[in-house]
């Protein structure tokens, strides 16, 4: 059963392509799917459809700069011209909202990969009140990465325009993660060994774009906030995450930053469920073995709702 497709005007004014897959039988509750950086929600349907087979539904958004979303402060690749992060997390509540409307009184679990991780993180600790769970997937949380970010944004943004491709920050990550895979594939080899879900990437021309300097800018806010401790004190600590990261993955150091998120989140007093991927690259969800690994995240869900 594919997603179903509309759009959903957030309070920010941005027309969010919004992505719905309802359970299969009763539904246990909802997943809010947010997705990486330079890709979109649909890719997210056969997750979707593995978790409608457990009683979970699906909805899922395309972030500002992405996908099929648009909005009147923003254009492809960048969030917004002003306080694009504060945009992101705006729209994210929106359909927050708009899932417990739908589904009154069923928990909620916020997930995200990628940069959807740090969506996921800012938004458990701006709205726990919304959600049942956080789950963090293949994000790179930490004040190094966020101060690494702000200093080589800091230097284009002297001699480019905000909305211009940031291309020193895509050739020292994807352009330099290429190469240390390109025995397997020229071009995204990072992302999974299953290469055949890798080609869908890159002929998707909706995926693998290089994200402007504006957009960078403003994710790093974000990454600055969800590693500040400070933040965490509105979660409760009730709130269960899972965390998972692939030993392969150069985007989060080989899981050593999710290895670190785990044990920040475990020594503030949470409980994390965490699972380090022998072998497993950027993208679990599209990884050899997938399977597996979602079939432990929807038990990890059953004992939410």
């Amino acid at each position: 059963m594919a997603f179903t497709k509309r759009t959903l005007e957030s309070p920010t004014g941005a027309l969010l392509a919004l992505y719905e897959r309802e359970a299969e039988g009763e539904t246990r509750g909802v997943v809010h799917d947010n997705h990486g950086l330079a890709e979109h929600a649909a890719r997210y349907e056969g997750f979707a459809d593995a978790l409608a087979q457990k009683g979970w539904a699906t909805i899922a958004q395309d972030h500002r700069g992405h996908g099929l979303t648009t909005a009147p402060d923003g254009e492809p690749r960048l969030y917004a011209y002003e306080n694009g992060w504060s945009k992101v997390m705006e729209d994210a509540a929106a359909v927050n909202a708009e899932a417990r409307e739908r589904h009154p009184g069923l928990p909620i679990v916020v997930f995200g990969h990628s940069m959807g991780g740090s969506i996921s993180m800012n938004y458990a600790m701006r709205y726990p009140e919304t959600i049942a769970g956080c789950a963090i997937w293949n994000a790179n949380i930490d004040k190094s990465a966020a101060s690494l970010i702000k200093s080589v944004t800091g230097l284009g943004l002297l001699f480019s325009k905000p909305d211009q491709p940031a291309g020193l920050i895509d050739n020292l990550t994807f352009k330099a993660w290429d190469k240390k895979f390109k025995s397997d594939r020229p071009e995204s080899g990072w992302l999974s060994r299953d290469l055949a879900e890798v080609d869908k990437y890159v002929a998707d021309p909706l995926c693998g774009w290089t994200a402007s300097w504006s957009l960078w800018r403003d994710f790093a806010s974000g990454i600055s906030y969800a590693a500040d401790d400070r933040n965490l004190k509105r979660v409760p600590k009730s709130l269960p995450f899972h965390l998972v990261g692939g030993t392969d993955d150069p985007a989060t150091n080989n899981a050593k930053a999710m290895e670190k998120l785990g044990e920040r989140l475990r020594a503030a007093g949470y409980g994390a469920t965490q699972e380090i991927l022998d072998g497993f690259r950027h993208e679990t969800l599209n990884e050899n073995g997938r399977e597996a690994v979602i079939e432990r995240f929807a038990a990890w869900l059953s004992k939410i709702g």
